[in-house]
């Protein structure tokens, strides 16, 4: 697994296939928005595995492409997580802009960042948090946020990623003081969105994202899709296997029809 690059047209159309499902979802979706935002569950969060097989935290030093951040660092960069840099909380916790530079460590390069802090009480947990970090340790494309890095000291768990200018997707739908996107962005984003998926199926250990839903798709200054929040991701079907079986994952309202009534997961 590594760089994504453009695979066959019929993965992106099928994956595209996915998203347009996704917008017809928006409309029932959007009453029960505001109760199940951060909800996850068809079943507790359990049952990840990882595409390279790395079950413990020392392990991730392979990824020399992701940077092992200090606590103190975070919490420099967020000004001890102000309340003020909040940028917004979910299932996994509360995210902080922060800016990295030469000032946190010398050799870094000057960058907005979004730091995601584990919410020790909340439904996730180590396991998810490992997840994500192996997953986009070893995943880059232009349609994936990009993990600059993460923390793991004592019982402390933060993921830093890229900052994404204009937000998640979901506000520029939802929230009533957006101002409407035109549709030729609207596809784009769609597309851009599909290619994400298409790269995830596609990968030389093919992935299972597990949560594609608006508050997932995430929005750079030019209006790019890129898919976050791999807690819930699974390495998919290898060799000869045609589906993988899972204890249904996701949010209501997102997922397959046939995922949730079977649990199991195709790669087509």
């Amino acid at each position: 697994m590594g760089n994504c690059g453009t695979r066959e047209e019929n993965a992106v159309v099928a994956a595209h296939a996915q998203v347009q499902q996704l917008h017809l979802l928006q409309h029932s979706a959007k009453n029960a928005l505001a109760d199940r935002k951060h909800n996850r569950t068809f079943s507790d969060i359990s049952d990840h595995s990882t595409p390279g097989k790395i079950e413990d935290t020392k392990d991730i030093s392979i990824y020399n492409n992701v940077i092992a951040f200090t606590l103190f660092e975070l919490e420099t960069i967020t000004k001890s997580f102000r309340a003020d840099y909040v940028l917004g909380e979910g299932g996994f916790g509360t995210v902080y802009k922060g800016y990295i530079d030469e000032n946190v460590r010398v050799g870094l390069k000057s960058l907005p960042v979004a730091v995601k802090v584990l919410n020790k009480d909340g439904h996730q947990g180590h396991r998810e948090w490992l997840t994500e970090v192996n997953f986009l340790g070893q995943l880059r494309h232009p349609n994936l946020v990009k993990l600059i890095g993460y923390c793991c000291e004592d019982d402390h768990r933060l993921l830093v990623y890229e900052f994404m200018f204009r937000g998640s997707l979901e506000n520029h739908l939802f929230r009533k003081t957006a101002s409407p996107l035109p549709w030729a962005t609207r596809m784009s984003i769609a597309l851009g969105a599909a290619k994400g998926l298409a790269c995830l199926h596609n990968a030389e250990r093919p992935v299972i994202y597990r949560d594609f839903k608006t508050s997932n798709i995430l929005l750079d200054s030019d209006y790019t899709a890129k898919l976050s929040d791999f807690g819930l991701a699974k390495a998919g079907p290898e060799g000869d296997e045609t589906h993988v079986s899972t204890r249904v994952m996701g949010t209501y309202g997102y997922a397959a029809p046939e995922y949730v009534m079977t649990g199991t997961v195709l790669i087509l």
